[in-house]
């Protein structure tokens, strides 16, 4: 299990994020969603001439150990258009509040985002346009496991490497944990989901309160499918622990044998440079998720399209 050192340093604060109301869509990967009632797609009021002047130059963005952080500090220097711009980072609940603030007054903001997210759903949003590629394609969520734990846990190793669900999966137990939590809505969907767990679980023998540790970054997305292997782990006999910690001590943290598992890593663009500087230390057991995207967002309702759109500031 993890050290007190790995917990005092590693765990952020993003492990009382709140869901917001909302539903959730299979096209969150798209440019723009189906429509909701919130906010404004007709262009009527917080269409602005000047974005940058409008946002004072600012990209609302959340935990500064974030995989997207580093990519809209990439993107603050290979955009000669974002010179003079700032990344204002906090929390996803923070983000989230702010968000929802500026679409409920139709007022322009730029924002750090990913899908699957239940925001998408919620408000009618956008990707902006990114012709340098800095954030990358489309991009999938995989799973990776110390070194050993085959040997050690061949069980519990079968299901992680047979772990694989879609978005909408993803986005369900999003939705249904805002109505209860995500313990519930975990085991809500393992138990409707029968055929889809006896996949992961097929030629998987019981074990008898074997201690196994996955470790996870503190986006929503990650504490569903966390909280989805963790049931079905715990139906097989294993003692679970779920340990929440930025995305570099993650990836340390498998690493190094600390913990044994995650089905957080955002691959092949958001946490590649943690990917890179502990390549051959852990077992990459591939993707477990396709589909994901991250990037700059907008409300549909602003009158821009690509992060070439922003002006510089003067």
């Amino acid at each position: 299990m993890l050290t007190l050192n790995w917990k005092k340093f590693g765990i952020v604060t993003g492990l009382s994020l709140s869901l917001f109301a909302a539903g959730c869509s299979q096209n969150d990967t798209e440019d723009t969603t189906n429509g909701s009632e919130s906010g404004s797609s007709d262009g009527e009021a917080a269409e602005t001439t000047n974005v940058g002047e409008a946002v004072d130059y600012a990209i609302t963005g959340i935990e500064p150990g974030a995989g997207i952080t580093e990519k809209t500090d990439l993107a603050l220097e290979e955009y000669e258009n974002l010179s003079g711009w700032e990344q204002e980072t906090s929390s996803t609940a923070a983000m989230l509040t702010a968000l929802g603030d500026a679409i409920e007054n139709e007022e322009p903001i730029v924002v750090t985002g990913w899908s699957p997210h239940f925001m998408f759903a919620q408000y009618d949003l956008k990707y902006l346009e990114d012709p340098k590629g800095v954030y990358g394609e489309t991009e999938y969520i995989g799973t990776i496991a110390r070194q050993g734990l085959e040997e050690d846990m061949p069980e519990a190793y079968t299901i992680l490497d047979n772990f694989h669900w879609d978005p909408a999966d993803m986005e369900k137990v999003m939705l249904d944990a805002q109505e209860s939590d995500l313990e519930t809505a975990a085991q809500d969907w393992v138990d409707n989901n029968g055929d889809v767990v006896s996949e992961w679980t097929d030629g998987v023998d019981s074990v008898d309160g074997d201690s196994i540790e996955l470790v996870l970054t503190p986006w929503d997305t990650e504490r569903a499918s966390a909280n989805v292997a963790k049931v079905v782990l715990e139906q097989q006999g294993y003692d679970v622990t779920l340990t929440p910690v930025d995305p570099s001590v993650m990836f340390e943290a498998i690493a190094t044998g600390d913990g044994d598992a995650s089905l957080a890593p955002w691959l092949p663009v958001t946490h590649s440079s943690f990917y890179e500087k502990y390549e051959g230390q852990f077992v990459d057991l591939g993707e477990n998720l396709s589909g994901a995207k991250i990037g700059l967002v907008v409300p549909t309702y602003m009158d821009v399209d690509s992060i070439e759109d922003l002006e510089a500031a003067e």
